[in-house]
């Protein structure tokens, strides 16, 4: 086995050498092939008439050297990728160079040198190769062409172009030398220039290979190592002081190669002299393509060599801007996607290049373009940028949020509002472009705001400044997260606040600096450095003020004017520049002294900053500064005629510099730029200015100090703040755009601006969701005041916009009703104009009555509301979005006539298909998920809705029933939400207040349905138990006020409120807990069952409850007792019930003797309660309030009873006596104190007896009333006896009483007033035999209580007595006997 491996190996090996040498015969040949044709060309003649020419005419060396490397091609003493390639290139380098060969016989030469770099016969590692390819380089670039015609020119410049291409392209390029790089490239753009007069294919070509070359070079840039004699940016810097040799080219070709394509820009100002403009945007655009190919291939790479950064820094960036806002739309749109490719790359690097780049040309251009052409491109790329995924929250971070830059991104969104903005006329191109930019920059946003699952912070807004923090520094990233987000924000909020500071100081300079105080923008004791700030970066300062301020002689002012003339860097500018950059910022007061101090500020810094050592000390500074402003006056002032020279103004700065003259070349410059551009010295404040060349120096000056851009991604409390800078005009560009937009991808793309706008609203900006929803409920066109019911109808029929409105109002309530403040408002009217209309399927909202149990789990609410609808939450994740929008895009697709012809629907039908899309009852459904503050608003609309406001009804009917609607909806929200009923009810009920403060409020038909929809709320919070009782205080509270308002409610209303009083008493009588609620329950009760519709459910209710008595307790008794005398008391009742409810209330004595127990009982075991009682002693407090309560509830059953033997039946009358009877006998449990026994005979028992005489001698006194007169007599003999009893009862009480003698005379009186009792013609009354059968029991029974004995000192024997005496004589003797002695 072993042995024929080893067959296979030498066999495999055997081919391996054959198929090498066939590949060397063929490089062999095809060396020998080229040496022929280079021959033949060479020998053919000039003259075609001639057929022999002799080779000796040509150089001799050339053939022999040509002849010479045919000798070794097929004797190679080794394998050719070994040889040195300058062996079998040199011949043909030679007749490349050779200036007598014949172009054909070049373009051959050519052709074999290419052949050999594409068949690859050496490679890097080949000895000599370097040499070798440097000396191909050398060679082709020195070619000379005999002169011949264009066409066989162009054909050898083609040849050269195809070589340097497989040059760069071949692995050995790695060891060109930067110098051969350049060569070549330069080479390549000779031809380029070259083939301007010549071929276009040639030209074509040139371009071609130009374009590969780049991209070959800079390519390679992220291979190459950084070296450390690249870290210095010396423009003297060797940049192959550390690199290997034998390594090839490196950065400093690439640096060179992108100077030179930078300087292209420039070649604008060249062609101009020579009288040729159409050249110029050519060179730029093949320029600007180069440079986008270089720095797209390079990539990041640029970043780590500083020379090649600076480059792009400064001479780009300059010539980018200076060239960006004069171009034309093609050469401005490559600067934007140069500047675009720079950003994606290099933004670290390129802050303050960024800034410069739009607000000096994206901005200028798209505000005030020469073309409408130039404002598109302009725009593209303004949207362009925002379409990178963190561009928009980098620029904010890094400009808006930076007091000393400019709010980039608030420009860009006011700017593509402004140009989306529709006009009169048809939706134009650019505003289309630019409402597609405002909604791609609104729709990053909210997608990077609004992440699904993203769990960070979103408050709190607004940001409030606590404390003095320098605004101008700036906090690194890498402190933290959250520190760094707060301290932009921060930022951001001290921006604010020094603006608002600047129109404080333009108006006012001291109230201006009073607020930067107030604002803690300068510290206490003042910063010099803030103000200095302040003035030198706040925009559209006065700069009067700024003057003034800074030339003032007060110390603190010089400090603020040294710190402000620091913020300046003069740094390479010359004189002149520097002093029109520093008075740019501020007007020069006309002050002499003000303007030293100025200067003398102004000289010291420059002097500090100088490049060169021109100056010997500031004050030579000084003296020219003066020198220069002079001369500006009188070089520009038309009222100076004879004008300076240069030699005088010369001459006039001698000796100026420590004693010797300033150079003279300095000063002439100086002269001739003071004469040609002036010195503007009283500027007004907010000119436009220009980039020009000491602007850009001094912002290359700033950028060596600021801080790099900070790289970041998206924060939602920063997403909210920068959208908030724009809100306001993007909601009305948008509304706006919609109103005008026709086509449906169009009116799409503003829905998705609407839904993206929703989504950032949901974190802080409510107002800005409640403008959008009142936009777009104005598109609805349901809330046209002026329009009629059918023109509104037939406006929301017949045209698709109305419905698409409706339908994104409504998407917004169910979606983003969190977020909704007062935009509930609107979407209320609109819900009603609907339900006007009859617009509302029947299917929207269903309440069912009875009960809920029959309703499917998916349909019910926790309310018992029915809807159909089932979404749950609200609010909504990005992933939820492309949902609502495809719901508008099958709108869209749909809503046509035609569509609804071919499915046989008429106008209703479409309009109901509408309205069903929008899931109207899902608002209420869902509303459980809404903040108490946006219910608030929801609730607060539907009950000023419902009392009217911003209400027009046409008949009585539409008002009833739109009420009832309204009332509906509360009542549907409230059941819904009826875990937290307290928390929002209690604000309901002062919206109620409110309502009834109206000047036109009108309680009907208001009252009535409000007292529907309360006790349905009334009767869901009492069907479970609750620990707090204020929620159902609240909900009798407003039940209270309704019927209160129109107390006619109580008629309309009367079976439903008896059926919904008697269902709380029968079936949640446990959870009634509140005295208010009793009250309330227990008032309506005997109010509405007095009719007789209501009566038997009514009486039969209160029966109930009194007879079960287990919730009849200290809360309620009182209103019981009412409620039955309200029923007792009624005329032409069944008698067996009222009978009935009067034994009740004499058998609820028995309560009261409980509760008074119960109290004694726990007063004398229980200590926990102690705590809750202030008192001294619980027991003794406890005791005595608990006997207050009992006396004080059996004195209110008494007199009800009392009040009840008034009543005009006789059996009624003298049950109620019996009851009261009864009720005292049981009564004798409460311990009473004669006291309170006395205010239960005179309360009670005398009113009784008073009232019953009164009303006997009332009848008497009347015409065949005699029946009603004995009726009433015995009514009232009944009364006497039931006086005795209950005074014999407790007589040994009363006799403890101080009061007993007053009272006893009281007792003795009414007795006697009975007992002369004048019934006139019906003559005398039966009670003359009844009363002295009582006063005899009552005297036998206090003498045998040994109360009624003569005694010394007490006169109750006596009076007694004389009264008896008085009343019946004749128990004189038998009460007391004969020898008594008075």
């Amino acid at each position: 086995m072993g042995e024929e491996d080893n067959e296979d190996n030498k066999m495999e090996g055997k081919k391996d050498m054959e198929k090498f040498k066939r590949k060397e015969l063929g490089l062999s040949c095809m060396l020998n092939t080229e040496v022929g044709s280079v021959l033949a060309v060479i020998r053919r003649p000039h003259d075609p008439s001639t057929q022999y020419i002799q080779e000796e005419s040509y150089d001799s060396s050339l053939v022999q050297s040509l002849k010479s490397l045919r000798s070794l091609i097929f004797n190679p003493q080794q394998e050719w990728r070994t040889v040195d390639p300058a062996i079998y290139l040199s011949p043909f380098l030679d007749v490349i160079q050779s200036g007598d060969i014949p172009a054909a016989a070049t373009g051959v030469a050519l052709s074999a040198v290419l052949k050999i770099f594409k068949v690859g016969i050496f490679d890097e590692k080949t000895p000599g190769v370097k040499d070798a390819i440097n000396s191909v380089v050398t060679a082709i670039t020195s070619c000379q062409l005999e002169k011949t015609d264009r066409v066989s020119e162009d054909a050898v410049m083609m040849r050269i172009l195809q070589v340097f291409i497989y040059i760069m392209k071949h692995p050995a390029s790695v060891l060109l030398t930067d110098n051969a790089v350049c060569i070549i490239v330069n080479s390549c753009f000779q031809v380029v220039q070259q083939s301007a007069n010549r071929g276009d294919l040639l030209q074509r070509s040139a371009r071609y290979t130009m374009h590969e070359l780049i991209q070959i070079i800079f390519s390679r840039l992220p291979e190459i190592e950084v070296k450390s004699g690249e870290a210095s940016e010396s423009d003297s810097e060797d940049f192959d002081s550390d690199r290997n040799l034998d390594s090839g080219y490196g950065v400093r070709s690439a640096v060179d190669i992108f100077h030179f394509l930078c300087s292209l820009l420039n070649v604008v100002q060249i062609m101009e002299t020579e009288g040729s403009h159409s050249a110029d945007e050519d060179v730029q655009l093949f320029a600007l393509v180069l440079i986008n190919s270089s720095i797209e291939l390079s990539g990041e790479a640029i970043g780590k060599h500083p020379k090649l950064l600076r480059m792009i820094q400064d001479d780009l960036f300059h010539h980018l801007i200076h060239y960006g806002e004069g171009s034309s739309p093609l050469v401005l749109s490559m600067i934007c996607s140069t500047v675009l490719n720079i950003y994606h790359f290099l933004r670290r690097f390129i802050r303050l290049q960024l800034e410069a780049f739009f607000a000096f040309v994206l901005f200028r251009v798209a505000a005030r373009g020469r073309s409408l052409q130039l404002q598109e491109v302009a725009l593209e790329g303004i949207i362009n940028f925002c379409r990178q995924p963190t561009f928009i929250v980098e620029a904010y971070v890094n400009y808006d949020c930076d007091p000393l830059c400019r709010n980039i991104v608030e420009e860009i969104g006011k700017l593509l509002c402004k140009h989306s903005f529709p006009g009169a006329g048809p939706l134009t191109s650019s505003q289309i472009q630019a409402f597609e930019g405002l909604v791609i920059l609104i729709h990053t946003i909210a997608e990077n705001i609004d992440k699904e699952g993203d769990s960070s912070p979103s408050g709190p807004y607004p940001v409030e400044i606590t404390e003095y923090g320098p605004f101008w520094e700036e906090m690194p990233k890498d402190d933290g997260l959250e520190a760094w987000v707060h301290s932009v924000r921060q930022r951001k909020t001290q921006k604010r606040k020094i603006v608002i500071a600047g129109h404080h100081f333009n108006r006012d300079e001291s109230k201006g600096l009073e607020y930067l105080k107030l604002s803690h923008l300068v510290s206490d004791p003042p910063d010099p450095k803030a103000y200095a700030f302040f003035f030198r970066y706040t925009h559209g300062l006065d700069k009067n003020f700024i003057g003034d301020f800074l030339g003032d002689p007060d110390e603190f002012h010089i400090q603020v004017l040294k710190e402000f003339t620091e913020t300046f860097e003069f740094s390479g500018m010359i004189l002149d520049n520097a002093l029109r950059t520093y008075l740019e910022t501020f007007r020069l007061p006309g002050e002499s002294q003000k303007i030293q101090r100025i200067l003398e500020a102004f000289s010291e810094r420059l002097y500090d900053q100088q490049s060169s050592e021109i100056f010997v000390s500031k004050d030579s500074v000084f003296i020219l500064c003066y020198s220069l402003i002079m001369l500006n006056t009188d070089q520009h002032n038309p009222q100076v005629k004879k004008k300076m020279t240069e030699e005088e103004f010369i001459k006039n700065n001698r000796a100026i510099n420590g004693g010797k003259d300033l150079p003279r070349e300095y000063l002439s410059e100086l002269f001739h730029s003071i004469a040609n551009n002036e010195i503007t010295l009283f500027g007004k404040s907010g000119c436009p200015i220009d980039m020009n060349p000491s602007r850009w120096i001094e912002l290359m000056n700033r950028t060596r100090s600021m801080k790099p851009f900070t790289l970041c991604d998206f924060d939602r409390r920063l997403g909210r703040d920068m959208f908030a800078s724009i809100a306001g005009p993007s909601v009305a560009a948008l509304s706006a755009f919609f109103e005008h937009a026709d086509e449906d991808e169009l009116l799409q793309e503003c829905i998705e601006g609407l839904i993206s706008i929703s989504r950032i609203a949901q974190y802080g900006l409510e107002d800005t969701l409640d403008e959008l929803l009142a936009s777009f409920c104005k598109f609805t066109t349901l809330l046209n005041p002026y329009a009629s019911a059918e023109e509104t109808l037939f406006a929301f029929s017949n045209d698709m916009k109305p419905k698409m409105a409706t339908l994104a109002v409504f998407t917004l309530a169910n979606n983003f009703g969190d977020s909704i403040r007062g935009g509930w408002r609107n979407i209320v009217d609109c819900l009603l104009k609907l339900k006007r209309l009859m617009l509302l399927p029947q299917s929207v909202i269903e309440f069912d009555t009875s009960s809920t149990s029959d309703v499917p789990p998916h349909s019910r609410t926790e309310s018992g509301v029915v809807f159909t609808t089932n979404e749950t939450k609200y609010g909504i994740g990005s992933r939820h979005t492309s949902g609502i929008i495809g719901r508008f895009t099958h709108f869209l697709s749909l809503d046509s006539p035609e569509d609804a012809m071919s499915l046989g629907m008429n106008e209703l039908e479409q309009n109901l298909k509408v309205i069903k899309q929008c899931r109207i009852g899902n608002i209420f459904s869902n509303s459980s998920n809404l903040p108490v503050e946006a219910l608030l608003n929801l609730g607060r609309s539907l009950i000023f809705s419902a009392a009217g406001k911003g209400q027009k009804f046409s008949t009585p009917v539409e008002e009833e029933e739109t009420v009832g609607f309204c009332w509906d909806l509360i009542t549907a929200i409230a059941l819904a939400n009826i875990n937290r009923f307290q928390t929002f009810w209690f604000y309901f009920h002062e919206y109620l207040l409110d309502v009834a403060q109206f000047p036109l409020f009108s309680p009907v038909p208001f009252a009535e349905k409000a007292i529907i929809g309360l006790f349905k709320v009334c009767l869901r919070l009492l069907s479970y138990y609750q620990v707090d009782k204020l929620p159902e205080e609240l909900i009798f509270k407003s039940i209270n006020l309704m019927w209160k308002l129109d107390k006619e409610v109580l008629e309309t209303c009367c079976p439903f409120i008896t059926q919904s009083v008697s269902k709380i008493i029968v079936e949640y009588p446990a959870n009634l807990q509140s005295s208010l609620g009793w009250k309330t329950v227990l008032h309506l009760l005997s109010v509405t069952g007095r009719h007789p519709e209501t009566y038997d459910q009514g009486v039969e209710t209160l029966i109930m409850l009194m007879s079960d008595a287990t919730h009849v307790s200290r809360t309620n008794y009182a209103y019981c007792i009412d409620c039955a005398f309200s029923f007792v008391a009624l005329k032409n009742t069944p008698l067996e019930k009222n009978l009935k409810i009067l034994d009740l209330m004499s058998d609820s004595v028995n309560l009261l003797i409980q509760w008074y127990k119960n109290a004694c009982l726990e007063s004398g075991t229980s200590v926990s309660v102690a705590s809750i009682s202030s008192a001294s002693s619980f027991e003794d407090t406890k005791s005595l309030a608990s006997l207050n309560l009992a006396i004080n509830l059996f004195i209110k059953l008494g007199e009800a009873l009392r009040k009840t033997s008034l009543a005009r039946r006789e059996e009624l009358r003298n049950h109620a006596v019996l009851s009261l009877h009864r009720s005292f006998t049981l009564a004798e449990d409460l311990d009473l104190s004669s006291t309170n026994i006395i205010n239960c005979f005179n309360l009670v028992i005398f009113a009784m007896v008073d009232d019953l005489h009164e009303k006997m001698v009332e009848y008497s006194r009347r015409e065949n009333a005699e029946k009603e007169m004995r009726s009433m007599e015995g009514t009232l003999k009944l009364a006497m006896e039931f006086m005795a009893d209950v005074y014999l009862q407790y007589v040994k009480q009363l006799v403890e009483s101080p009061g007993f003698r007053t009272f006893w005379l009281g007792l003795l009186r009414r007795m006697d007033t009975c007992m002369k009792a004048d019934l006139g013609p019906y003559g005398d009354t039966k009670l003359q035999e009844l009363i002295p059968e009582l006063l005899t029991k009552m005297i036998a029974k206090m003498k045998e209580m040994e109360i009624l004995v003569p005694r010394e000192g007490d006169d109750l024997w006596e009076i007694t007595y004389i009264q008896i005496q008085w009343i019946a004589p004749s128990l004189k003797d038998d009460l007391f006997p004969n020898d008594f002695c008075i």
